[in-house]
């Protein structure tokens, strides 16, 4: 399948696109080229690969979920530049 000036400008607007009239002719071969190599991806023999749920096959050790801080509210806050009732406090952005 080949793309012609006229595909370059539907797929343009579909993308939505700016292709200035002069770039045209070298979107149109880059789009070429992509669909040659698609082309290419399909003539190799895929029978004997089994699909793929995710690349990364391999399991991911876990951690127990401990809890290993806490009750350091005071020196949290601390940081803070603003707090009000033990809470951080920001400025008002909305009126």
């Amino acid at each position: 399948m080949a793309i012609d000036n006229k595909m370059v400008k539907q797929v343009a607007f579909l993308a939505r696109l700016k292709i200035e009239e002069t770039e045209i002719e070298k979107t149109k071969e880059e789009f070429n080229k992509i669909l040659n190599w698609i082309e290419q991806l399909n003539e190799v023999d895929t029978s004997d690969v089994h699909p793929l749920v995710s690349v990364n096959d391999g399991r991911v050790p876990m951690r127990d979920d401990k809890v290993t801080d806490g009750n350091l509210k005071e020196a949290v806050l601390k940081n803070a530049p603003m707090q009000e009732f033990g809470y951080f406090a920001v400025p008002k952005v909305v009126e």
